[in-house]
């Protein structure tokens, strides 16, 4: 698998959805190819409306840079060696948990990113589709 899809992205969605219903949470779910092309994005009834551009930056960000957002999280804080790159490429940049690569054959082919709560229930319910995704590897 070198391609994330339209019906693999979904897949992931439907694998975050539960996750985020579980933990009663109304969430924005992206996922993007490996250019950082939007495959699709969900957002669930009554989720933040500023999470869907936190989300889809999310994911962007996991491809641009090849790792999940919150190892960006103590590099960039004040005084840090990585202070100020979440200014960088027009903003676009996140540096805090919710968005993750996925990876094949340690190649990223695309990433989830995920808004709408705390950091922590962000990366649950992003992990939650990592896992469909990884689910499906094997």
């Amino acid at each position: 698998m070198n391609k994330i899809t339209l019906d693999l992205a979904k897949e992931l969605i439907a694998g975050a959805e539960e996750e985020a219903k579980n933990i009663g949470v109304a969430m924005v779910i992206t996922v993007v190819d490996d250019g950082g092309n939007l495959v699709a994005i969900h957002r669930m009834d009554d989720a933040w409306l500023a999470s869907i551009d936190i989300a889809q930056n999310k994911a962007w960000t996991a491809v641009a840079l090849k790792m999940p957002t919150s190892a960006l999280a103590e590099a960039t804080v004040p005084a840090a060696e990585l202070y100020g790159l979440n200014t960088t490429n027009n903003g676009r940049l996140v540096v805090f948990g919710g968005g993750i690569p996925l990876v094949v054959e340690d190649k990223v082919v695309g990433a989830i990113g995920v808004s709408g709560s705390t950091v922590p229930h962000d990366v649950q319910v992003a992990e939650a589709g990592v896992n469909a995704f990884n689910s499906k590897l094997t």
